[in-house]
């Protein structure tokens, strides 16, 4: 989305012409129009006082601004996904994010264009990649949302690393060292709470697996390998701005505050139903 395009939604939503937009903004009305044509962009103060427009007519922007681009269609085999980066991508697509991430250390993409935006939308030089992922000839390992999910998740993150060498250990670590890609649900700031609590021994199993349906988080592609990432291809850059940046960051916390109270109450549901997560290192399952 072009943030000419989102300019001038914005200004058709609140029912504005280009002069009083302009006269809101404190600039010319010439100015506008370049903006909307893609000929200028508006400064970091401009930016911010479009959002204030926003806020003050109750716009609902976020799901405009997340909207997937509809020109990109893969062949069978391949699939498009987004990824953010907080600095852009340098040279060649590796596996190299933090080694504590969902699935370890690889390149993530998302399924939906909103999910790398909430990541990145706090760090100025941010830009979001269309990529598409060729899975001919790669190893996939799709895990379902569940318990399954959340011990994978669980033994990324360094949580198991108390039962190292048991059966249960090897058992995800070699699911990691299998494959080339793993496809599974993203744990976001929603569910890293709810993650949190589980393996502090807040919660049980069946409260953080009804957690999980509840919160409906989207799914991520991770490529592990060098095979995988180099089976990447980018398709389009785009730089985020600061008129994204703000709405994005606000909804985002929104929806985190939704979120973990979701969970929060369907946690309280399940408090006497199923097992803790010791309980679950000491059974070996």
């Amino acid at each position: 989305m072009k943030l000419s395009e989102i300019i001038k939604h914005i200004r058709e939503t609140s029912d504005l012409s280009q002069e009083e937009l302009a006269l809101k903004i404190g600039v010319g009305r010439l100015a506008v129009t370049r903006w909307e044509n893609d000929r200028t962009i508006p400064n970091k103060l401009a930016q911010r006082k479009i959002y204030d427009i926003v806020k003050e007519n109750k716009i609902q922007l976020f799901s405009y601004l997340t909207q997937d681009s509809p020109e990109h269609e893969a062949e069978e085999r391949k699939i498009v996904l987004y990824h953010g980066s907080r600095a852009g991508i340098d040279g060649n697509i590796r596996p190299i994010s933090r080694d504590r991430c969902d699935f370890g250390r690889g390149f993530y993409m998302g399924t939906q264009i909103h999910q790398p935006l909430t990541l990145i939308c706090s760090f100025e030089k941010a830009a979001v990649y269309t990529v598409e992922l060729d899975l001919t000839g790669l190893k996939v390992l799709r895990v379902p949302t569940g318990i399954e999910w959340a011990m994978l998740v669980a033994y990324s993150r360094g949580k198991l690393e108390n039962i190292a060498g048991t059966a249960l250990y090897e058992r995800y670590k070699r699911m990691l060292g299998e494959y080339d890609v793993i496809v599974g649900k993203i744990a976001d700031d929603r569910m890293f709470y709810v993650l949190d609590r589980f393996f502090m021994g807040d919660i049980t199993d069946k409260g953080l697996v009804e957690s999980l349906s509840a919160l409906q988080l989207g799914e991520q592609y991770v490529a592990l390998t060098e095979k995988a990432c180099g089976q990447v291809k980018i398709l389009e850059r785009r730089e985020i701005s600061e008129l994204e940046r703000l709405c994005v960051r606000d909804i985002s916390e929104q929806n985190r505050k939704y979120g973990i109270e979701t969970a929060n109450n369907i946690c309280r549901s399940y408090r006497r139903e199923g097992r803790f997560f010791d309980e679950m290192l000491k059974g070996g399952d």
